[in-house]
């Protein structure tokens, strides 16, 4: 049985993680995971993928230790997109979503502070138990501290405080938190809004975000402005941005063509 399922309904790519009893990532499953992923950033049928765990206890426990204790490598070889699938994919200008259906550990809240967005489970915990087990959370250590007040990620990162999902809220790590039964309802709710914009406009969004969060600000414009954001380029001469104040102006739905 394959741990890696996914499933397309129209725009909306939906994978979950199927490895019992924790959802728990080795190095096959983040390649396979990888495939899935980027199969959908090449694809221009699909424009958002949420990605889940199955059950209602783990959304992922991470790396699985399992295999770290009969010789999986800390720096294995996790495919394309790096631990999880997605994390450090080149050229993703598509949004992923986190459903985050239980407890979000070690990699597995690194994924879910990866997502674009992300929607919990009011049962859903989350933290980086890396540094008790003598090791580093690698993406963790990158992207927390500029999640979350210094002192807060220092106490995730070096204590394993633990976040629940009214707390993640309130800190902004998390967009919505809903009973473990409606998560993937709000997930694909939120999902749909994505696909009713323009898509060329979102994709340039992330590309923007992507290209420019290092940056300046002043170094960001010029960057904006250096004619080298290819869908950026495409989108402000495209057949859509002509298309959506039209659309506006006629009081109807616009119709997107990609293009």
């Amino acid at each position: 049985m394959t741990a890696v399922k996914a499933q397309q309904h129209g725009g909306i790519l939906e994978v979950v993680l199927d490895r019992p009893k924790a959802n728990a990532i080795d190095a096959a499953t983040s390649r396979d995971l990888g495939e899935v992923f980027e199969t959908f950033r090449d694809d221009d049928s699909a424009r958002v993928a949420i990605l889940t765990g199955e059950g209602a206890r783990f959304f992922s426990a991470g790396w699985d230790l399992n295999a770290a204790a009969e010789g999986e490598a800390y720096e294995a070889d996790y495919g394309v997109g790096g631990f999880g699938g997605f994390v450090e994919l080149p050229e993703l200008d598509k949004p992923v979503i986190a459903a985050v259906n239980g407890l979000a550990v070690g990699g597995g809240f690194e994924i879910a502070m990866s997502a674009d967005l992300v929607v919990a489970a009011d049962h859903a915990e989350f933290f980086l138990p890396e540094t008790g087990l003598g090791i580093v959370p690698d993406a963790g250590a990158l992207r927390l501290p500029r999640l979350l007040p210094t002192v807060i990620a220092n106490e995730v990162l070096y204590a394993q405080r633990r976040i629940d999902a009214g707390e993640a809220l309130r800190w902004g790590i998390v967009n919505a938190v809903v009973s473990g039964t409606q998560v993937m309802d709000a997930a694909r709710q939120l999902a749909q809004r994505v696909v009713s914009a323009a898509p060329l406009a979102v994709g340039a969004v992330k590309q923007i975000d992507r290209t420019t969060r290092h940056l300046s600000l002043d170094e960001a414009y010029a960057e904006l402005r250096s004619g080298d954001m290819e869908l950026y380029e495409q989108m402000l001469v495209s057949d859509d941005a002509a298309e959506g104040p039209k659309a506006f102006a006629e009081r109807r739905d616009p119709i997107w063509k990609s293009r």
